[in-house]
């Protein structure tokens, strides 16, 4: 049973607090519990790869994940931001937001509202992004997005020749949304690879910039020791003291941070630089 955690760190990198218990559980919407069981995961009931944002400031943190619920589905939850820096794990009662029968993964959710509405990313490949926009995050009455994968646009004079899905929530810049994502080459088979790209404000289907190489990738020890050794997939980041923090399962075995200057990243994203600078990782062995 799969289940989410808390950790806690004042600069970003060292861990200052951690529960010994759950921060979350998912309570099943389709129930029973069954064992959910793929490629990219699964569980009795649990939840896995969580991504949380807050929306315009408003007073909840919504997150989205992997919900082992009838199925690999997106499941939905919230809980007032007092709540969550006082640690009382109030949660509001889960909604399952994907189709029924279909396996789904890696929603994302903008950190503002587009156009006067909450944006939804739902799917991505090589050169389309789809975007629900809903007037709220409420799902009333089963509602779902109807979402299908895209099929993969092969790019052949690039590393990224295979999208697979987004990584963090995007991160508003002075250029667009910057958002990182998940991608394979087919000359290196095996192996998922952070990339990023900047995307438009105002409609962030259309992509303003991508990067010619991509900006992590398993390299490490760490990396490599787990059930999925090659693996990088990152799922939070932040920016401090003007450097953009990603943090990032390795291997589906540890939970790792890289860094980089905000500025300098940006500037050699949208400048499309051969060699974009790379994410640096805390520590190397």
């Amino acid at each position: 049973m799969s289940r989410f955690g808390y950790a806690m760190s004042e600069d970003g990198f060292t861990i200052k607090e951690r529960l010994s218990y759950p921060a979350y559980e998912h309570e099943i919407v389709k129930g029973p519990y069954t064992l959910v069981n793929s490629p990219s995961g699964g569980s009795w009931g649990g939840c896995e790869d969580p991504r949380l944002v807050r929306v315009d400031n408003e007073d909840r943190i919504y997150v989205t994940y992997t919900a082992c619920d009838g199925g690999l589905r997106v499941g939905l939850t919230s809980i007032k931001v007092s709540d969550f820096v006082n640690k009382r794990w109030k949660w509001k009662k889960p909604k399952i937001i994907s189709p029924p029968g279909e396996c789904h993964k890696n929603w994302l959710i903008f950190p503002e509202k587009i156009n006067g509405k909450y944006a939804i990313l739902h799917s991505i490949n090589s050169g389309k992004i789809l975007i629900e926009y809903l007037d709220d995050l409420e799902f009333k009455d089963g509602k779902v997005i109807n979402s299908k994968y895209l099929l993969t646009e092969v790019r052949v004079d690039r590393w990224d020749k295979k999208v697979r899905a987004g990584g963090p929530p995007p991160i508003r810049t002075k250029y667009g949304w910057l958002l990182f994502y998940h991608a394979e080459d087919k000359d290196d088979p095996g192996k998922y690879k952070l990339g990023a790209m900047i995307l438009d404000i105002n409609d962030p289907t259309k992509i303003l910039y991508r990067c010619k190489q991509p900006v992590l990738e398993p390299k490490e020890y760490y990396e490599y020791e787990g059930f999925k050794g090659g693996v990088v997939y990152a799922l939070g980041s932040v920016i401090k003291d003007g450097k953009l923090i990603i943090y990032y399962g390795s291997a589906d075995n540890y939970v790792c941070v890289a860094y980089t200057k905000l500025d300098s990243f940006l500037e050699a994203l949208i400048k499309g630089k051969k060699k974009p600078l790379k994410l640096k990782l805390l520590m190397k062995k």
